[in-house]
């Protein structure tokens, strides 16, 4: 179906700052502000001889005629008019205000000309951008994973893995929604055509539905010692996840076991170990383990059920040993926290029997639908008699469309669609017309795709103002990662978010609102690059006490951190300073601290100054590991990258690694910190590495898992170095405060990210303006969230754009 294009109304949008008041609320005493006012020249009043001999005694070095660090020369840079070279000036401006240049190990100015010489940048750079601003501009979105999985489950309170249909989003600029990377293909369009048939089927229910078999998987490192999160007490280890049920039948529940590559069952389980399978927590089914069922089967130990009747819908579906006593379990092949010891050869790896995979099959001999979420958030209201189907019809589908589709339905829209529903039901009644208009819906482009157009007249390189839907559905994505909710919806249809008033309220709504948790689960997940905590899987046996169970604690207490900035609005310097965090029983028991048990998370205070902020997370610090050792230059790296925004240039070709250094010296293993002294005694590396290194060796009292050691391969841990700056560091909390001696650097590449995000594209030289002054708005209010927030969302980035030469066209079906 062919459905007609938006018209945009762009309204007037009023830019005015709003959020709460910082003079209700009194910043606390913190560092140094960063700076938001020009600071005097400390040479002399001729500003232009001032910065040029600044440039020409500590630039030109290394950035002039011969030598180009960086790619950059400030031969033909003329200072006194910065801003018509933004881009190059703001390069400079980074690199000044995150302390790097003049680099390590070169003279310094010994006062504020560094800091003076950036504000005299920034001023004539913003002045420019206040007379002529860029608010930038992106092609297409189009829904990514999670925002795909969101929407399905705003709009039909149906939970999907988007994965089952949709490929891996690629990321870019730390994100998976930034528009540039979205590209389009043959294949990628097929998978969204073909989730909106499987899902339509799901939601709706299908009698017709095939058998399929959808498999749930225990990775090889998840402890199965004790219960697992939603299975029957009772129980130990096995899998408990939920499934959508796509109709009334009977269904195969199959179990694999941990196997050698031989087939061999692993462990010796009692003669009497039972499985417990149970739907929504009550029994369905007990069965027997057979040590010997690795004979039956050559690919591994299997075993499943006899087919059980399970209505249609979402169910908790759990597959776990029975208990059979309490206490410590006398495994000498895994007397740790982990209880698979390896997979290889031989059948001793563990002397308990563990579940790989659960697989449902089915259904089978399906004998009706039962009444499901989804269903009474589609069928409502419901006719009573034939002759009222139609006019029901019409409702939902407008209803659906309409939030679906993010704005106002047409009437050639729904004839279009009601079309559909009438060939459908004509052939197989009314549920068939409802459930093919409904993929119709979720297969359009209008509900795949976010496209924003100017209105008619609005020329290529003209900036616009977007239209109050648009604004709607920024807001939510942004806030929530999903759709806009009815209320949103109809403030955007009526363009009324153009009055400030109601635009604040809406933010708080949202803020205030259990949707707003997406910030800590999305946004600063993605930012922190906590995915990457999957694929550090630190060496069993060097760290046995390390799971998979507790690696999800770590991320855990990272989310809810965020989660706490955002809901309590505190400062976004709590990162690097914060006196709190958020842990149960066994992350509690994994730092040392006291008198937390259970596997609830609670808010503790933190006694210990070193464990205070991100760098005292464990999740941080063992995706910035490798397995068996940690690494300075990953941790160092990191915190350029991710919190400072000065990412260091890659390693030249053809230089050794650090494993290739020497490792032994007088007949002892040499300790990380050593390592990195002889590797950077090579010339090629050590400029690079003297910036990088310093903030990772500052943390590595923190092993692989981010527990506090004192020795490293015997030796006594060499945390004693200097920052880049020349600023003594020896713990963690010296580099803490080390970097909180350059706030502006911290606190813009913060602020960049959260834009980035928002937006939906990276954010881009002619950016800079509005992060300096959100930044400086906020200064005042101590950098609450709710001030950056909403803070991105006045700027002219969030609510305008920039008509490009071509509009991209919707991809049609």
């Amino acid at each position: 179906m062919k459905s007609p294009a938006f018209v945009l109304l762009v309204p007037a949008l009023c830019l005015a700052p709003f959020g709460a008041d910082p003079a209700d609320r009194g910043p606390e005493a913190r560092g140094p502000k960063p700076s938001v006012e020009q600071p005097p020249v400390p040479h002399g009043t001729n500003r232009s001889n001032w910065s040029d001999e600044l440039v020409q005694e500590y630039c030109v070095r290394c950035h002039g005629r011969r030598i180009k660090k960086g790619g950059m020369s400030l031969l033909e840079f003329d200072v006194t008019a910065a801003d018509q070279s933004p881009e190059l000036a703001e390069s400079i401006i980074r690199k000044l205000r995150a302390g790097l240049m003049p680099p390590a190990g070169q003279r310094r100015p010994e006062d504020d000309s560094l800091a003076v010489f950036a504000a005299d940048l920034e001023a004539q750079v913003d002045e420019r951008a206040e007379l002529d601003p860029n608010p930038g501009a992106r092609t297409f979105q189009r829904l990514n994973r999670a925002e795909y999985a969101a929407a399905i489950r705003d709009l039909l309170d149906l939970n999907i893995d988007a994965g089952d249909y949709l490929p891996l989003d690629t990321k870019s600029a730390n994100f998976d929604n930034i528009a540039d990377t979205q590209v389009l293909s043959a294949t990628l369009l097929t998978s969204y055509l073909t989730a909106a048939d499987e899902i339509s089927r799901l939601a709706v229910g299908d009698m017709d539905a095939p058998v399929r078999a959808k498999t749930f998987t225990n990775p090889g490192w998840a402890s199965q010692w004790e219960r697992v999160e939603g299975a029957p007490r009772g129980t130990r280890g096995g899998i408990s996840a939920v499934h959508n049920f796509p109709v009334d039948a009977e269904y195969v529940f199959e179990m694999a076991f941990e196997h050698t590559i031989e087939g061999d069952f692993t462990g010796q389980p009692f003669r009497d170990e039972q499985i417990d399978i149970s739907i929504d927590g009550e029994p369905v089914a007990l069965v027997e383990v057979d040590q010997f069922m690795s004979v039956a089967d050559p690919n591994g130990a299997r075993m499943w059920t006899d087919p059980i009747f399970v209505k249609a819908g979402p169910h908790r579906v759990s597959a776990a040993f029975l208990r059979k006593f309490e206490g410590p379990i006398a495994d000498p092949l895994s007397p740790h926290e982990w209880s698979l010891v390896t997979r290889g050869y031989g059948n001793k790896m563990t002397l308990l029997a563990h579940i790989k995979d659960l697989v449902i099959k089915g259904p089978h001999n399906a004998t009706g639908i039962s009444e499901t979420p989804s269903r009474r958030a589609i069928f409502s209201p419901q006719p009573k008699t034939p002759d009222e189907e139609r006019g029901y019809a019409e409702q939902i589908i407008t209803r659906l469309a309409t939030k679906a589709w993010r704005g106002t339905f047409p009437a050639a829209d729904r004839d279009a669609l009601m079309s559909i529903y009438d060939e459908a039901s004509g052939r197989g009644g009314y549920e068939l017309g409802i459930r093919t208009a409904l993929q119709t819906i979720l297969s359009s482009p209008r509900f795949v795709f976010r496209i924003e157009k100017p209105t008619a007249g609005v020329a290529p390189g003209e900036n616009y103002r977007i239209s109050d839907l648009d604004l709607a559905t920024r807001l939510s994505f942004f806030l929530w990662g999903t759709i806009p909710d009815d209320e949103l919806l109809e403030l955007g249809t009526a363009n009324k978010l153009s009055d400030p008033a109601l635009l604040r309220g809406q933010v708080e709504r949202m803020l205030a609102d259990d949707r707003s948790k997406t910030l800590a689960t999305r946004f600063a997940a993605q930012w922190l690059r906590l995915d990457d905590l999957d694929k550090v899987h630190p060496d069993r046996l060097a760290y046995p006490n390390y799971y998979h169970q507790l690696a999800q604690m770590m991320r855990r207490e990272t989310e809810l951190f965020f989660e706490h900035l955002v809901s309590e609005d505190q400062s976004v310097l709590d990162v690097l300073e914060a006196d709190y965090t958020f842990v149960n029983g066994p992350l509690a028991d994994h730092y040392g601290i006291p008198d937390v048990a259970g596997t609830a998370f609670q808010r503790v205070e933190l006694q210990d100054e070193n464990r205070r902020g991100l760098l005292g997370h464990a999740s941080i610090l063992t995706l910035t590991s490798h397995a068996n050792r940690t690494s300075a230059v990953l941790r160092g790296k990191w915190i350029m990258e991710v919190l400072m925004g000065t990412p260091p240039p890659p390693p030249p070709p053809n230089v050794p690694g650090l494993e290739e250094t020497e490792t032994a010296a007088e007949g002892r293993l040499l300790s990380v910190a050593e390592r990195l002294e002889l590797h950077r005694a090579n010339p090629i590396c050590n400029s690079c590495h003297l910036m990088i290194d310093p903030m990772g060796v500052a943390l590595e009292n923190f092993d692989v898992t981010g527990r506090w050691r004192i020795k490293d391969n015997l030796n006594p841990i060499l945390s004693a170095t200097e920052m880049y700056d020349g600023s003594p560091m020896d713990s963690p909390a010296d580099l803490s405060n080390a970097l909180l001696r350059y706030p502006d650097a911290f606190i813009r590449n913060f602020i960049e990210n959260l834009m980035a995000y928002g937006l939906g594209r990276r954010t881009e030289y002619y950016d800079m303006p509005s992060v300096r002054k959100i930044a400086s708005d906020a200064a005042d209010g101590d950098y609450r969230m709710s001030a950056l927030i909403t803070g991105v969302i006045n700027s002219p980035a969030f609510q305008m754009s920039r008509a490009q030469a071509t509009e991209p066209e919707p991809a049609k079906k």
